[in-house]
């Protein structure tokens, strides 16, 4: 087990994530134009409060997920790095009579996570304030806190100016928390079943089907996609989901693999890891309906898969 890994499961680590794409939008219409454009309910957030949400195009198909984090003057959309060019000219092709500018924030802020069962304790060592709930903000000098994980675990991402990075990484480390390596960190996100757009989140399924619901408010009105949510939502009509498998072999099967329950085809892995603290594989798996309930066992090839 590396001490990255280690850290991120039973202490804290730090994470370099300035690439993932930052986006500001400000003007007054910038609370109705993201309450349209995005499947949760941003128009009754406050100052100092933020959600998750996706970005749907006129199918329903997921063009990217967001951490959307509410300010006096505008709002902030962390998102992945993959996503950032693509929700930028999404949005800006719906900005018409708008006053709504929006900016690629990315390469101007730097993001530090910092994650972990002792992510506060780190926090409190440098002096700075640990928001409460979760997608909540709070300002510290220059730099912002979000209670934000990429992981799963608790966690923190600091927004920082970009010149004040090698600084904050340095201060981060000698409060006590270690680097941890993507690799460290996509494994204990598997680990905890949090999908990441990308890989397992794509335009190839529909909201419900990522059992993320988190990011959707039924009953919020109009917003783009919103039509084929709803009708997925009235008719229960969705015939896979999201879940996570345990494998007991160290074998990691590739993503696509497909499996089985009898002669019956019931899903295909999207992502699998090794884990190190079960001693066995993990992974994330697009489950048919039927055969969701935890404890159902799966055959992949000649192995044995358990639905969690």
């Amino acid at each position: 087990m590396s001490a990255g890994y280690l850290a991120l499961r039973q202490h804290a680590a730090w994470m370099d994530l300035s690439s993932r794409g930052k986006i500001r939008a400000s003007g007054e219409d910038r609370a109705r134009l993201l309450h349209a454009m995005t499947t949760n309910h941003v128009e009754q957030l406050k100052p100092g409060e933020g959600c998750y949400a996706f970005l749907l195009n006129a199918q329903g198909r997921i063009l990217g997920d967001v951490n959307l984090l509410c300010f006096e003057d505008h709002f902030l959309l962390d998102t992945e790095p993959e996503t950032r060019a693509k929700l930028f000219e999404h949005l800006d092709r719906y900005i018409i009579a708008d006053d709504v500018t929006i900016e690629d924030q990315t390469d101007r802020l730097a993001t530090i996570a910092i994650e972990g069962p002792e992510a506060a304790a780190v926090l409190a060592k440098l002096g700075a304030p640990a928001p409460n709930a979760p997608y909540a903000t709070a300002a510290w000098g220059s730099r912002t806190v979000a209670q934000l994980s990429s992981t799963g675990s608790d966690g923190f991402f600091i927004f920082a100016p970009a010149g004040e990075k090698d600084q904050l990484i340095n201060e981060i480390s000698a409060a006590g928390a270690v680097p941890a390596t993507s690799e460290d960190a996509r494994v204990v996100r598997i680990e905890h079943g949090r999908p990441r757009y990308g890989e397992e989140i794509t335009e190839r399924y529909l909201v419900q089907e990522t059992g993320q619901l988190q990011a959707v408010h039924f009953s919020k009105g109009c917003y783009l996609g919103q039509e084929i949510v709803e009708r997925v939502r009235s008719r229960a009509q969705i015939h896979r989901v999201l879940k996570r498998l345990e494998i007991d072999t160290s074998e990691v099967p590739p993503a696509g693999t497909k499996f089985t329950v009898g002669e019956a085809p019931a899903g295909e892995i999207a992502s699998a890891v090794f884990s190190p603290a079960l001693n066995k594989t993990v992974a994330l798996a697009y489950v048919r309906v039927p055969f969701t309930e935890p404890g159902t066992n799966l055959s992949v090839g000649t192995l044995q898969a358990q639905v969690m």
